[in-house]
């Protein structure tokens, strides 16, 4: 089961030198080989860094995870969730409902520690790791 690794997940396990419960379970994802990062996530952890230095380690260190593809299909499917969630009063960004597009025209988990995914799995049909 491939795992579709979403912003928060990325940025607790970069930012911390201790290791919490849920860096470890990024690290067993990215030594099977199940962690899937998609550009969106990877220009997230990127923005905002502003000394330079910081950003070309990071830049070089998610070089290693290549971009998993997102079709013309997974944004019109953002579009559908990103409308089927406003109509339940359910806001949240483009990016996030892109995650959840591709995760769900793939087959893929989602990981994450944002507690609005669990929000948007009430009306969407994604599962959340």
């Amino acid at each position: 089961m491939k795992v579709l690794v979403d912003t928060s997940v990325w940025s607790l396990a970069l930012r911390r030198k201790e290791k919490s419960e849920i860096s470890k379970k990024l690290a067993d994802l990215i030594i099977a080989s199940l962690a899937v990062m998609i550009g969106p996530v990877r220009q997230e952890l990127l923005s905002g860094i502003s000394n330079e230095d910081a950003f070309l380690k990071l830049k070089a260190k998610l070089e290693a995870f290549d971009d998993f593809p997102i079709t013309t299909q997974e944004y019109a499917t953002a579009a559908e969730f990103y409308n089927t969630c406003r109509k339940h009063g359910k806001q949240g960004s483009h990016i996030d409902f892109l995650v959840c597009a591709v995760a769900y025209n793939n087959d893929l988990y989602i990981f994450t520690t944002d507690d609005d995914y669990y929000n948007y799995a009430e009306h969407l049909p994604i599962r959340l790791l």
